[in-house]
């Protein structure tokens, strides 16, 4: 009897909501307006800033989208005279006004948005600030994951403020050295993960989903992200204002089963402003990288799969080069760090600017350095490798496994053979592998076997690798300490392949010519593979032959 009731009553409810918006939709026609239903309109915070709530609710009116100057505005009675008032001060502040027609059961959905504001005084997108006193006693207390977890369970869930529980997880992300921070909706609850060094962590993995719900609405709102999409991706970007620095966050939404996910990366400019001699380079390879860096023109491709350190190598040959005498301008997808001193632009697929289009207008500007975020198609390629052949110097990224892999994948964008092998200076591949803690670390005494094979490896290096830096071989096995939050790793660092176009390899550039081809004439000039790289950085106490297999496959002695 009682579901059947309840039946009746949803019924009831649906038939007084279509009766609502047939109302809607006949005041909109008597007005010449557009009739709009926004339970299925996209809700903009930037937008509900702008009518406070207690007036919305007074006018039944409600602001819901804003782009630019254009604010959509939709009210249940357009014509009202206060409707009109409120239309002209928007106006007067310069906005554009477009007027809708809404039902008042549709206008509510929107209003309901706004209990997720925070208070007027408080900056609501864009930017969390965390006090110093705070900051200090969070980190205090947040030195491992297992003090991240305790300090967000001992929140009482109904009571806390979300703002108070992301700062936690925040905070929680920066001291202990994390890349991502990563929301996973489950079923039963939700997943908290930060990556760290590569590899991602369980902080925990049962956070109410009712949490989670305003946690989400809390980010979309830093985000300036659309509060009521939630069967679409968006992607956005906030600030945690910190008293020496602001850290940008990227974040990422996306649909899944039980609720939206959001991955949010973590961008420390202090992680980007690094020094050549930092990026981990053997002295060999350091002084190749110099030589390139010291060319009037030319081009360098940077190969690797995302998240293998390309961007802060090509940032670290750019802050290499910054200087008064010359301009550098960069088109990226998007920027990830802002550096003084360059030019930065941002690719805008509805603007019409990408890649291609960008470097064209880019060459217009006079630059003497250019940094392309990637090479994705023929277009772009050959107006990259016009630039290197008519006095630029050039940056970019391509998508390949290998350094010799490169050349074949250009000609596979059809760049015409002829043009690569002059344009081109340098292809560079990598990877990151995690570096042992230097606090914890443990000697290993390798095998008589593993040093004979040691041996042999040294050997049939080429002669620029300088064996003297390697003849006290040091293995290290990781161990786990407080300083390292016990994953007896701190920090990576990556290995190197540096492939050199000279003479002979240009002569070598066809169709015709495969990889494999390329790669035997690479050995012969003396190419070390960034597996042989990740061996001499093991071999050397840095990292772990672990490591390395990881990255590179099984080692090939």
């Amino acid at each position: 009897m009682i579901q059947t009731q309840t039946k009746l009553e949803d019924q009831l409810i649906k038939i007084h909501r279509e009766a609502e918006e047939k109302e809607a939709q006949r005041k909109a026609e008597k007005a010449g307006l557009s009739y709009l239903n926004l339970t299925t309109a996209p809700v903009q915070v930037d937008a509900l800033k702008l009518v406070g709530e207690e007036e919305a609710r007074r006018l039944l009116a409600a602001p819901f989208q804003l782009k630019d100057k254009n604010l959509a505005l939709a009210a249940a009675d357009p014509a009202n005279a206060k409707i009109q008032t409120l239309v002209k001060k928007l106006t007067e502040q310069g906005l554009n006004v477009k007027l809708f027609a809404a039902s008042a059961g549709s206008l509510n959905h929107v209003w309901s948005f706004y209990k997720y504001l925070p208070p007027p005084s408080e900056e609501i997108t864009g930017k969390v600030s965390i006090e110093e006193k705070r900051l200090t006693e969070l980190f205090q207390k947040l030195i491992n994951l297992e003090k991240v977890k305790k300090e967000i369970l001992s929140f009482d869930f109904k009571k806390s403020p979300t703002g108070q529980i992301l700062e936690v997880v925040l905070a929680g992300a920066l001291n202990n050295r994390a890349s991502d921070i990563h929301f996973e909706a489950e079923e039963k609850g939700t997943r908290l993960r930060y990556r760290i060094d590569g590899a991602l962590h369980d902080v925990l993995t049962n956070l109410p989903n009712d949490i989670y719900k305003s946690i989400v609405s809390r980010t979309k709102l830093l985000s300036n992200l659309k509060l009521n999409v939630q069967d679409a991706p968006q992607d956005g970007r906030f600030t945690i204002r910190l008293d020496n620095k602001d850290i940008e966050l990227r974040v990422s939404t996306i649909p899944s089963e039980f609720g939206e996910t959001i991955v949010m990366r973590v961008l420390d400019p202090a992680a980007i402003r690094i020094t050549l001699p930092q990026l981990g380079l053997r002295q060999d390879d350091l002084e190749i990288i110099k030589n390139q860096l010291n060319q009037p023109n030319g081009m360098a491709l940077n190969t690797g799969p995302t998240g293998s350190g390309k961007t802060t190598t090509l940032y670290a040959f750019l802050l290499s080069k910054l200087s008064t005498e010359i301009k550098i301008i960069t088109i990226e997808d998007p920027i990830e760090y802002h550096i003084e001193g360059l030019e930065q632009t941002q690719v805008d697929a509805e603007a019409g600017y990408d890649f291609a289009g960008g470097l064209r207008s880019i060459m217009r500007q006079d630059p003497d350095v250019i940094l392309v975020g990637e090479v994705r198609d023929k277009e772009t390629a050959d107006i990259a490798i016009q630039a290197a052949l008519t006095g630029h110097l050039v940056f970019s990224t391509v998508h390949a496994n290998s350094a010799s892999g490169a050349i074949p994948r250009l000609l596979d964008l059809g760049v015409k053979a002829a043009s690569i092998g002059p344009a081109l200076n340098l292809i560079i591949a990598q990877r990151l592998v995690r570096k042992l803690c230097e606090h914890c670390k443990v000697v290993e005494k390798p095998a008589p076997e593993l040093q004979n094979k040691i041996k042999k490896f040294l050997t049939s290096l080429p002669k620029r690798v300088d064996r003297k830096d390697y003849e006290n071989v040091q293995l290290f096995k990781p161990k786990g300490c407080a300083k390292c939050v016990g994953l007896g790793y701190k920090g990576r660092i990556a290995i190197f392949e540096l492939l050199e176009v000279d003479d002979e390899m240009e002569a070598l550039i066809s169709p015709e010519v495969g990889e494999s081809v390329i790669l035997k004439q690479a050995f012969k000039k003396g190419m070390v593979t960034m597996q042989q790289d990740g061996v001499l950085k093991t071999i050397s106490g840095i990292t772990t032959f672990d490591e390395v297999e990881e990255v590179t496959g099984p080692l090939k002695w």
